[in-house]
Parts: C-alpha cells; sequence; structure tokens
C-alpha cells in the first residue's frame, strides 16, 4: 500500500498558529480531506453561513484539485455547523458544489474551535 500526504507542512491557522497534520492523506485510492473551515491565509474570512460555507467547500476542492480528484470522486462528507438554523442555507451551497454527485453526508451541530460557522471535511476514492 502506498500512502502520500498532501500539505505535511501543515499550515497556517488563526494567529499564524503552525497546524501539525496533512491537508489531505491518499491511500489505494482513497483521500481523507482533513476538515475545512472558512479560511483564506490563515484567517476566518467575515461573513455569514452562505459565504464561510462557499470558502469552506472552496477548500475542500482545492484539496481534492491538488490531490488529481474531483467532486465526483467524493464518497462521504462531514459537516459541522455552529448553529442548528444554518441547516438549510448550508444545504444551498452544498447542492451548489455536489449536486450533480451527492455523496453521502452527516452534518451535526458543534462548537468550533475556531471562531467560524462552518467545518467540513471529505473522503474521495477513485482509481
Amino acid at each position: 500500500m502506498s500512502i502520500k500526504r498532501y500539505g505535511v507542512d501543515g499550515g497556517t491557522g488563526t494567529g499564524g498558529q503552525h497546524l501539525p497534520f496533512a491537508r489531505a492523506v491518499e491511500a489505494d485510492g482513497w483521500l481523507y480531506v482533513s476538515g475545512q473551515v472558512a479560511m483564506v491565509d490563515g484567517e476566518v474570512i467575515d461573513g455569514g453561513i452562505v459565504a464561510q460555507s462557499h470558502q469552506a467547500i472552496k477548500n475542500v476542492m482545492a484539496i481534492l484539485k491538488e490531490a488529481g480528484y474531483g467532486p465526483e470522486h467524493v464518497v462521504r462528507c462531514g459537516v459541522w455547523l455552529d448553529d442548528t438554523r444554518d441547516f438549510q442555507s448550508f444545504n444551498k451551497v452544498f447542492k451548489e458544489y455536489f449536486g450533480a454527485n451527492p455523496p453521502a453526508r452527516a452534518c451535526v451541530q458543534s462548537a468550533m474551535v475556531v471562531d467560524c460557522k462552518v467545518e467540513v471535511d471529505c473522503v474521495a476514492f477513485k482509481r
């Protein structure tokens, strides 16, 4: 089995803090993308659930593309919402990216580690 790690430098989080994990790990056709929030250049963007949902999913898509995968390869997403009232708004954004290829998904309410409204991770597969 071969394992390839993307972004092992970990990048930076809020306040320039080093993030000690890979953005994604690929093993035998499976790609596990770490949770993504609405962060650009180490800072969470301003805006409500719609803007933050777009950015979090764009961050996931960028990692998929870097690894040679696309939304059609995503088999499962995990979603954490800070506020359950944002569920319908998030779903509208999610559908823009995954409408043609809907993955299995879990969505829960959770207190966030950073000051954001949503976090998204995924698992993708291709041969």
